[in-house]
């Protein structure tokens, strides 16, 4: 199994965190979109790295066209001479709109025509053909020889598509080369609703799920010492609430019978409560979501739970982190 790690605090901390990813063995280092370009930062990293492969998860694919997506990736192809993972997200309506300043509507079917508009760029600037994608929502039928990079040498990057919803998941499964898997999920969901959904996907495109990436970001608590232990564990339910409090994301707690949890922390934080609403995560539901064990005990229950199912995962780990406790876990989930 690949092991991945996720990175997101400044700028230089993300670029200079790549190359130390890279020394610690991790398969491959994402960066967010958050406060800072994914993109950008993913450059910077390319070309002082050599190994490991630099994703971005996720690229808010809503925030651009097809085109400057189809560009930067192409780019990031070359700069990380074949390392590059493209993720791609939608986001939330209120951040496309709002933030972005972008339109939003039926975000399943927008995003499955965006990532056949990309790959239709990518074709064109592969086979030399014109470029004629005509959609519902994106239309690319221009392409002079100046705005033409020509094939790729290293190929195109894999797509891979962030989701939690059904109807999300189906056209991961469908259109990408793999699936990020959102954290705030549980093995039983996972296995009942993503999967399925994922096969569904691979089903009406041909395919099956062999060769199928899957991304899987499971919330790890654990800690050298009992202190450490439970400061994870306070981080971890904080975090879980908010994610909790998200309606989009209750599918999740309804399965297991927590839906009324979900609206009491909706309410939670529209009042502003983020302390009080992590008190609310109780033990039951902490272990559903998250894996709770000391360190030696760790890769075991993630290949227990998640071993069948990712084909690579990033662990999540909350509060206290040493490298002495990550780094004999990495090596047995990268065995397995």
């Amino acid at each position: 199994m690949k092991v991945d790690t996720g990175l997101g605090i400044t700028f230089d901390a993300d670029v200079d965190g790549v190359e130390a990813a890279e020394a610690s063995g991790y398969d491959a280092a994402w960066l967010p979109e958050t406060n800072h370009d994914p993109l950008l930062m993913a450059a910077a990293s390319g070309r002082t790295t050599e190994r490991i492969q630099i994703g971005t998860s996720i690229l808010v694919a809503f925030a651009r066209s097809p085109m400057t997506t189809a560009v930067a990736a192409n780019d990031l192809q070359l700069y990380t001479r074949g390392r590059f993972l493209l993720g791609l997200g939608s986001q939330i309506s209120a951040h496309i709109t709002r933030r972005f300043s972008m339109p939003w509507s039926d975000p399943a079917k927008r995003m499955k025509e965006y990532i056949a508009a990309v790959r239709a760029i990518w074709r064109t600037w592969e086979t030399g053909d014109p470029l004629d994608f005509r959609g519902d929502y994106y239309s690319h039928t221009l392409m002079t020889p100046m705005f033409d990079p020509g094939p790729n040498r290293y190929g195109n990057p894999p797509i891979l598509l962030a989701g939690v919803g059904p109807q999300m998941t189906r056209v991961a499964g469908e259109v990408a080369d793999g699936f990020l898997a959102h954290a705030f999920t549980t093995p039983q969901y996972f296995r009942e609703v993503t999967v399925a959904g994922l096969a569904e996907g691979r089903k009406a495109a041909g395919r099956t799920l062999d060769g199928f990436e899957i991304s899987g970001f499971p919330f790890v608590v654990t800690g050298a010492t009992e202190e450490a232990m439970a400061q994870t564990a306070k981080a971890c339910r904080k975090q879980l609430a908010f994610y909790a409090s998200t309606p989009a994301y209750r599918g999740v707690l309804e399965l297991h019978g927590w839906g009324d949890l979900g609206v009491e922390l909706t309410a939670l934080s529209k009042q502003g409560e983020w302390d009080t609403m992590g008190t609310l995560i109780d033990d039951e539901v902490l272990n559903e979501f998250a894996i709770v064990a000391e360190p030696d005990r760790v890769a075991d229950v993630l290949l227990e739970r998640y071993g069948d199912l990712f084909t690579r995962l990033t662990p999540y780990p909350l509060g206290p982190s040493a490298p002495e406790v990550w780094e004999p876990i990495i090596r047995k989930l990268q065995s397995a």
